[in-house]
């Protein structure tokens, strides 16, 4: 019902008709009426009818101890290229090619989040508007090197490597390291290793970062100024911005 008065406010306001009274005609409200002619002016009459939310009929509202198994593997593996660490819809995706079950992302990241694998992004613009080192940190040295990466129309990224847990510690659970990155709108990627990752676990997530152009990635959680791996990379590398996130800075 609430579809078919969308498509019907379009259809008004096609025919020269106010926000108002399109919303007096159907039944909806002003902002509602708006909202489905802003989705037809970008996505046309398919975009107009919202979707069911909610999970589909058929997919997995938990996961069991096999489908766990399967991520943890698989968080410890490499993905394959050309992504630089596994995203939820591609946990989901390997979890169903490998047990037939169907599992949404949405899934997969509060699984992330029960395993204390979900970090958040730093809120560079909130940093910025702050008077502390933070703040001149990110107005000094963070932001002119994301205005050049973005006039060049790279790509922007976070990422860090933290020790890792669930929130309810439990002794007899291995320590994690989680190598991390937060991409466009927050988007997170992930990988665990059972030790401390070495030089060319973060070369080959630096590899693969590049391949996409210049790059700008703030990580937090580890010093690269003494790996010499590291730094002869970056010296090949000059479109490549390695910005680490000083730890006097949060």
């Amino acid at each position: 019902m609430l579809n078919a008065r969308r498509l019907e406010a379009v259809r008004l306001r096609l025919d020269g008709h106010t926000v108002a009274a399109v919303a007096t005609r159907t039944g909806l409200s002003a902002p509602t009426v708006s909202a489905a002619w802003k989705a037809f002016r970008q996505g046309g009459w398919e975009a107009v009818p919202v979707r069911q939310r909610g999970r589909r009929p058929g997919q997995a509202t938990s996961l069991g101890d096999r489908e766990q198994g399967v991520l943890w593997r698989r968080l410890a593996e490499q993905p394959e290229p050309p992504r630089p660490c596994w995203s939820s819809q591609d946990l989901a995706d390997a979890l169903r090619a490998e047990t037939q079950q169907e599992v949404s992302p949405r899934a997969i990241e509060h699984w992330l989040e029960a395993q204390g694998l979900k970090p958040s992004p730093l809120s560079l613009e909130g940093l910025a508007r702050k008077r502390s080192i933070a703040g001149r940190w990110v107005r000094q040295q963070v932001q002119p090197v994301l205005e050049q990466v973005n006039k060049a129309g790279g790509a922007i990224w976070q990422g860090g490597v933290r020790v890792a847990g669930p929130a309810t510690s439990v002794a007899s659970l291995p320590r994690r390291y989680q190598l991390y990155l937060h991409g466009k709108r927050g988007a997170l990627y992930t990988r665990c290793l059972p030790a401390p990752p070495k030089a060319d676990d973060y070369l080959a997530l630096l590899t693969r970062l590049a391949e996409r152009g210049p790059v700008a990635l703030i990580f937090h959680g580890a010093d690269f100024q003494a790996s010499p791996e590291i730094q002869r990379w970056l010296a090949n590398h000059p479109d490549f911005h390695l910005i680490n996130v000083p730890t006097d800075a949060l």
